[in-house]
């Protein structure tokens, strides 16, 4: 990017040397007519070539500016997902926890020949929070991808909205 720059750099800077070259010379010059005229068509070449770089440059800096703000858009909704997921696991991870200690004191009661309906209860409540924590990780895991499917079907229309624009310019010109 920064050789097309100094290209341009050194384009300009010659166009402008030979543009005031052009000038100081009085109109009887020792050169013909046609020499100068030829000077002026290749000057003029290389205004065109200059500004179709220049061109070129804005071109490739805004589609290289629209692609980094995708890609930060992506990065954003990707770590808030992640963020997202991490939670939900954590909650998981303690449920299990609660759950497998739950089912310790249950064991040992009935080893033990004590059937205590608060270590049941326990147990049971324990288990139901375990299968809501499981649901909300499905929710999540289905947001995700429904938040995928949104994206590339945002990706699609745009893609066909250009392809289309782009046959209308065609079929105009």
């Amino acid at each position: 990017m920064s050789d097309i720059s100094e290209l341009e750099t050194r384009i300009t800077t010659a166009l402008e040397r030979i543009s005031n070259g052009l000038s100081a010379l009085p109109a009887q010059a020792s050169g013909s007519g046609e020499e100068i005229a030829r000077l002026k068509a290749e000057l003029d070449e290389e205004r065109t070539a200059n500004s179709q770089l220049a061109e070129r440059v804005k071109a490739l800096q805004q589609s290289r500016a629209e692609e980094l703000s995708r890609l930060r858009d992506e990065i954003d909704r990707m770590t808030t997902q992640l963020a997202t997921d991490e939670q939900v696991l954590s909650k998981m991870r303690q449920v299990n926890a609660d759950l497998r200690a739950s089912n310790d004191a249950l064991r040992d009661a009935v080893g033990a020949g004590v059937a205590d309906a608060e270590l049941v209860n326990s147990a049971m409540a324990t288990e139901l929070e375990g299968l809501r924590v499981a649901q909300s990780a499905d929710r999540a895991e289905l947001d995700a991808v429904l938040g995928e499917l949104g994206q590339l079907i945002a990706e699609k229309a745009t893609s066909a909205q250009t392809t289309t624009a782009t046959g209308k310019e065609g079929a105009d010109a």
